[in-house]
């Protein structure tokens, strides 16, 4: 059974500093049997990461539609998981108002950090949370989770004006704030006529780990892949240059595009 040092050994072994902007998606059950379960894996990282800004996305895309329309940050359960569900409700904790994919932070400028959310109307801005993180040097963590979980690559196609990867029309969505006020946020939701795309974004580990922006550890049982941001969003962007539909299929990426002779 891990215990909340074995777990930060594990952080700090894959290469994370204790003042990293650093987001985690995550999965549990994978990290295997902790004493005292979530919280300590929490409890890990909040410490460690004190002194840095510590985000889990909280997503709400899976139950936020034309009915169900209002998203409020105070209650609204995330859908990606136990630990995002536990985070959120730490104390220190503050969630961004991203209708369908917000994110909650600790630490360092945090406030700061999730603001504007309701400004936008995409799912992965470049001005709002997804793309802050570039703007931060980030890492994001995939802890027991494979890369199809990359929001960040949502972004990344987003900003390079991919074809085919955001509806048409708005959705007429709403947030809540905390002073009960109801704020209009329409949004332009992911989609794809070729299906979720996001099932191929598991074919950039490769060229991620060959190019050294990515490196794998554990952490507890989970085989988990730390990646650097600037490096992800600078080596996606030229293989969309090469093929804006990179996505469209599961193929492996050339190996002539990242490995030189």
């Amino acid at each position: 059974m891990y215990t909340k040092n074995n777990l930060i050994n594990g952080i700090i072994n894959l290469g994370i500093r204790q003042t990293d902007t650093l987001l985690v998606h995550s999965s549990m059950k994978v990290v295997g049997q902790v004493e005292h379960g979530a919280d300590t894996v929490l409890d890990a990282f909040m410490e460690y990461m004190r002194d840095g800004l510590l985000i889990f996305p909280t997503h709400t895309w899976a139950q936020i539609n034309d009915e169900y329309n209002v998203f409020n940050p105070e209650t609204e359960p995330s859908c990606v998981g136990i630990l995002t569900n536990m985070f959120m409700k730490r104390p220190g904790v503050v969630r961004s108002w991203h209708p369908t994919h917000s994110v909650a932070a600790y630490g360092r400028d945090a406030a700061e950090y999730v603001s504007g959310e309701e400004l936008w109307d995409t799912p992965c801005s470049r001005g709002g949370c997804w793309g802050k993180l570039y703007d931060k040097g980030a890492k994001i963590l995939f802890l027991g989770c494979s890369l199809r979980s990359n929001t960040f690559l949502h972004g990344v196609e987003e900003w390079n004006n991919i074809p085919n990867r955001l509806a048409d029309t708005y959705q007429a969505l709403k947030i809540i704030t905390p002073e009960g006020e109801e704020i209009e946020c329409p949004q332009r939701r992911h989609y794809s006529s070729t299906g979720d795309v996001s099932k191929n974004y598991g074919k950039m580990l490769e060229p991620f780990h060959y190019t050294g922006i990515a490196r794998r550890g554990f952490i507890g049982d989970a085989e988990s892949v730390l990646c650097d941001v600037v490096g992800m969003a600078a080596l996606t962007t030229s293989f969309l240059r090469l093929n804006q539909d990179l996505f469209a299929d599961n193929e492996p990426v050339p190996v002539e595009w990242y490995r030189k002779q």
